[in-house]
């Protein structure tokens, strides 16, 4: 059969590349998918273990394989994914064996959520790291004999999570992996990982999402009309995450609050600018604050923008923010506020101080005018 990449949008050198290794019959034993989150890591290790079995059984076989896959179901692929830590659990328990029933029905769903929408990331309450537990279950795996499938697949999602001892297991498996068993790792920082995993490891580096392919998975994957699929793009930082969150948090909304938090900081009316975001911290939606930060400096780019000439303006319905700001402040560097809210939105996470985030955001914004 021919190798297929039907519903994996964007990523062309990365197809082009998988594809040579398909057919040169010559398949690294691991590699580290590297990149955003929400750009098809997953999903092209998803694809790719189908099309590496493809070459090697007719189309009746390749289904039940595909659609085996597609679940995430063993013996074809093992997916191995962050999970709590259970009460009074050892390093030899299983993964699982001492979650609670209610623990164990939150993987489930999550589980599911993921085989319908690939794209989707795994949330799990307390699950901050990869354990060893997880990683030592593949040793089981790789033991039980199936010679009838030609290649099976371990992904190690969000592999940075992996903690030292889990990562020191994952090496034991990597120096000497039997035949037909391919390790993908995928994750966007995998400076995390020891040198002794990334060097073992084919890297391929993921690009953001084009524009074009970010609308076509909006409307053909997630049903978005396709007007709003073009709006939303080039506010999503090249993430199909941040597109479907800028949707989940009213878009039109996040541009009113966005410039009105903007106007209120500059202004130095820091009661009026908190009040505009307080909303996110009440929901204590760490996703949320990134979306106001990314959404601030894309007008911030809109405006470098604008001083230079370009018409390609993100905030086109509210260019006049930009013309007044540029009348009253010609002469202010942006570089380092942009770099200062990049700072910031990378030490977010589920457990810091939302409201000490959002005092940082007010500072650095007004900053720009004193």
């Amino acid at each position: 059969m021919e190798i297929n990449w039907d519903g994996l949008y964007g990523q062309d050198n990365v197809k082009a590349l998988l594809s040579k290794i398909i057919d040169s019959s010559n398949v690294p034993h691991a590699f580290l998918f590297q990149g955003i989150d929400g750009i098809g890591k997953d999903l092209t290790a998803f694809k790719f273990a189908e099309n590496l079995n493809a070459k090697f059984i007719d189309a009746k076989a390749f289904h039940i394989i595909q659609n085996q896959i597609r679940s995430l179901s063993e013996p074809y692929i093992k997916y191995i994914f962050p999970l709590p830590r259970g009460k009074n659990e050892t390093e030899s328990n299983g993964p699982t064996e001492k979650l609670s029933e209610e623990e164990i029905q939150t993987i489930r769903e999550e589980i599911e959520k993921k085989i319908s929408n690939p794209y989707y990331k795994i949330s799990i309450p307390k699950a901050n790291t990869i354990k060893v537990n997880s990683i030592r279950e593949i040793k089981k795996f790789i033991s039980l004999d199936f010679s009838d499938i030609r290649f099976r697949v371990i992904i190690i999602s969000d592999a940075h999570l992996m903690n030292e001892e889990a990562q020191n297991a994952l090496l034991k498996n990597l120096e000497e992996p039997p035949e037909g068993i391919i390790f993908i790792l995928t994750t966007p920082f995998p400076n995390y990982l020891r040198e002794t995993i990334r060097s073992r490891c084919w890297n391929i580096h993921f690009n953001p999402l084009q524009n074009t392919a970010l609308k076509e998975i909006l409307v053909q994957r997630f049903e978005v009309d396709e007007d709003l699929g073009i709006e939303i793009a080039p506010f999503s930082n090249g993430s199909i995450l941040n597109a479907l969150q800028l949707i989940e948090n009213d878009f039109e909304k996040l541009l009113e609050r966005t410039i009105s938090f903007l106007r209120f900081s500059f202004g130095k009316k820091f009661n009026s600018a908190y009040d505009e975001i307080s909303s996110f911290l009440y929901e204590s939606d760490s996703q949320s604050i990134k979306l106001i930060i990314q959404m601030i400096i894309t007008w911030l780019n809109d405006l470098q923008k604008y001083r230079i000439g370009s018409n390609d303006i993100y905030f086109a319905d509210y260019k006049e923010t930009l013309i007044k700001f540029n009348t009253r402040f010609p002469k202010v560097s942006l570089n380092n506020l942009v770099s200062k809210l990049d700072n910031l939105s990378s030490i977010i996470s589920n457990n810091v101080n939302l409201n000490v985030i959002a005092l940082n955001l007010i500072f650095n914004v007004a900053s720009l005018t004193t």
